[in-house]
């Protein structure tokens, strides 16, 4: 079965005629046997719906995935992704936000003009038209799977996984394209009526054809599924999945990490220090790297300091939700429990970003590590007089995390990490650099 090609409806095996007795929307506490594709060759049983959203009986494992997109395709992908007549005005590709460069991930100096100073994010096709959000590095991003839920024996409720985006909004990285095509801030293509007239006139439409047929020129559906199929097809090649950091050395036994990068992996672990691991998976016995890909998948309410250069944020009354819009959308039950939840991203290459956090907030590695140490015990230093967190709404304050360490500490209270730790621990996550980029790495910062 292929991934790359499959329609959506593909995904559930044998749900059909049930997710229609159940009119597609209701909560289900049971489901025919039924086998999910949670990620290109990686199976698993439905145990039952949440709405449309499937819960698993087991948790994904990255090392399932199997990977073999069409070469076609995938240089197909390779030359869309850089292609600069995507947007509207021309000029933005894919790669602008994304450079290869620089991990996969934005450079934030990229294509500024006169005055225009990044907000701590990346700039759009249009002048002053910066994203709401920080652009992810998209290395190993073939691995994140598909949306779904699975509850742990000793859990109250199921946790949430996958999906694309900070929200989830998007299930897989053929439908996630379409977001940044089309978004005002990004490349501006306004409606998918608006892109094929655009694409039709600059001539990328004609690439398109000998893969898929004509009617990528006349149905702008058609011709947004042919984008996203060869885009993902390029996404998930090898080349973007190069396991080249010193720490991938270390877990095929070739390298030896310092020190006080060793240091820095145990308080990584640590649940009492950095408790980093229990979002950021990592498997040091693991010889397979698909095993420390340093995220969960999941998400959390962490509460990042709200990002006042942001353009929508001029507006005290705007907060980012995150994933409660997409658990609205998909009609899952009490979609304002998620709201604040955005997706743990990666931690591979972090230490080469220019902005941190899902919106940008945050300058500098060091000052990430800080902010999980110090969120609690130093708020005004985050928040502002008040203490209070400043980028959740208010009436959603209950749903950020104060009960995981560090971030269960409260004011007065001594903190997780000494300064000597924090160093250790900004040592080990840049061992998590693939070699291409380590000299992108700014110095460490040690105090």
């Amino acid at each position: 079965m292929s991934w790359v090609c499959s329609p959506a409806g593909a995904l559930l095996l044998g749900l059909g005629a049930f997710m229609g007795a159940m009119g597609g929307g209701a909560l289900a506490d049971t489901v025919p046997a039924a086998q999910v594709f949670i990620a290109p060759g990686a199976q698993m049983r439905v145990v039952k719906l949440i709405a449309a959203t499937p819960q698993l009986a087991g948790r994904y494992d990255p090392a399932a995935a199997r990977f073999a997109p069409d070469p076609a395709l995938v240089e197909l992908g390779r030359q869309l992704f850089h292609d600069e007549r995507l947007s509207q005005p021309g000029g933005t590709s894919c790669a602008s936000c994304h450079d290869p460069a620089r991990a996969f991930g934005p450079d934030l100096r990229r294509g500024l003009r006169g005055r225009e100073a990044s907000p701590g994010t990346a700039r759009g096709s249009r002048a002053g038209h910066f994203g709401l959000r920080a652009a992810p590095s998209l290395l190993y991003v073939r691995y994140v799977p598909r949306r779904y839920f699975y509850e742990d024996d000793d859990a109250l409720q199921p946790s949430f996984f996958g999906g694309l985006m900070a929200d989830a909004s998007a299930d897989t990285l053929a439908e996630q394209v379409r977001a940044p095509l089309l978004h005002p801030d990004e490349m501006n293509n306004g409606t998918p009526a608006s892109l094929l007239r655009h694409l039709k006139q600059g001539g990328v439409v004609r690439m398109l054809e000998p893969q898929f047929g004509s009617r990528v020129g006349r149905d702008p559906e058609v011709l947004l599924a042919a984008l996203g199929n060869a885009l993902q097809a390029y996404l998930q090649s090898d080349e973007l999945a190069p396991f080249s950091s010193r720490f991938d050395g270390f877990l095929r036994g070739k390298v030896r990490l310092s020190d006080a990068e060793l240091r820095g992996l145990a308080i990584f672990r640590n649940p009492d220090k950095g408790n980093c691991a229990s979002c950021h998976t990592v498997n040091e016995t693991a010889a397979r790297p698909e095993r420390s890909l340093f995220t969960d998948f999941g998400y959390e309410a962490l509460a990042a300091p709200r990002n006042r250069l942001l353009a929508a944020n001029r507006n005290p009354r705007h907060f980012d939700e995150g994933l409660c819009a997409t658990a609205r959308r998909l009609k899952w039950p009490e979609p304002e429990q998620w709201c604040g939840y955005v997706r743990t991203p990666s931690l591979r290459n972090t230490a080469i970003r220019q902005s941190f956090m899902h919106n940008g907030s945050i300058g500098s590695l060091r000052e990430v590590v800080e902010f999980y140490n110090t969120r609690g015990t130093d708020p005004v230093r985050w928040f502002g007089k008040s203490g209070a967190f400043d980028d959740v709404a208010p009436s959603y304050h209950e749903n950020v995390n104060v009960n995981s360490p560090p971030l269960n500490r409260k004011p007065g209270m001594p903190v997780a990490l000494s300064d000597v730790e924090t160093d250790d621990l900004v040592a080990f996550l840049r061992s998590l650099t693939d070699e291409r980029y380590v000299a992108l790495m700014p110095p460490d910062g040690r105090r």
